[in-house]
């Protein structure tokens, strides 16, 4: 697979205290990626970095083998999208929360009705179109959350523990439904989460992440079965249940 997103000699701190220190990672084209860690792990501050929200302390970013600065920054994350959560959507209908993204970026109005259309229907939401965002129910929220990234066609997806607040049978339909979006679109995806059973399902490479490390990287199910002795204390006796 073709690196897409490269990071090298990252180094974030806060005051003294190191949040994320990796030497080197690839993101490769096409693939699903998890990540996985304890709370406070640093999950959240490499998703950061890899999307380009918040600018390493020391170390480069590249996208398709160029140094992202300040210049290309912006450039190159208008081609990501981020779920996160909390799906913080706006004080408007379903319809206009899914439409921002086109419309920040001037598409015809035409263009923007058609691909909304497209979106409602692929998760299963277009009943809901004119409904008020506030009154969804977690599940519905998370899908008009999904669908706004979507609709813009990321090169890479972001999704920070997207499902984690939903109950049982919602966030295992919507995890097929995503899984799914994700195949068919052939989005690169860097996918963080608690939920052993989401990651096995949902993505094909790992990485365990630990004190701001990256303890163990490799297929899925292989660092699930056979996790090293840095990751073994994390994924413990579960990934044996999961085997």
């Amino acid at each position: 697979m073709t690196s897409l997103i490269t990071i090298e000699n990252i180094e974030i701190k806060a005051g003294d205290k190191p949040i994320l220190s990796v030497p080197r990672f690839e993101l490769r084209q096409g693939e699903v990626l998890g990540v996985m860690g304890p709370n406070g792990a640093g999950k959240s501050t490499l998703l950061k970095t890899l999307a380009l929200l918040a600018p390493p302390g020391r170390g480069s970013v590249f996208f398709q083998g160029q140094e992202v600065g300040d210049v290309l920054a912006l450039e190159v994350r208008r081609k990501f999208a981020v779920a996160l959560q909390q799906s913080l959507l706006l004080d408007t209908s379903v319809y206009h929360n899914i439409a921002i993204g086109l419309k920040l970026r001037n598409r015809s109005r035409k263009e923007i009705k058609e691909k909304v259309a497209y979106w409602l229907e692929v998760f299963k939401i277009s009943h809901l179109s004119k409904k008020h965002a506030y009154h969804l129910s977690g599940g519905e929220a998370q899908r008009v959350n999904l669908a706004r990234a979507m609709i813009l066609e990321p090169e890479v997806l972001f999704l920070d523990e997207p499902f984690s607040a939903l109950d049982f049978p919602t966030k295992v339909q919507l995890l097929k439904d995503m899984k799914q979006v994700v195949e068919n679109t052939k989005t690169t995806t860097v996918f963080i989460s608690h939920d052993l059973v989401e990651i096995k399902y949902f993505t094909q490479r790992l990485i365990i992440l630990m004190d701001g490390e990256i303890k163990q990287s490799g297929p899925t199910a292989e660092v699930l079965s056979s996790p090293n002795e840095a990751a073994a204390g994390f994924i413990g006796e579960w990934s044996e249940l999961l085997s």
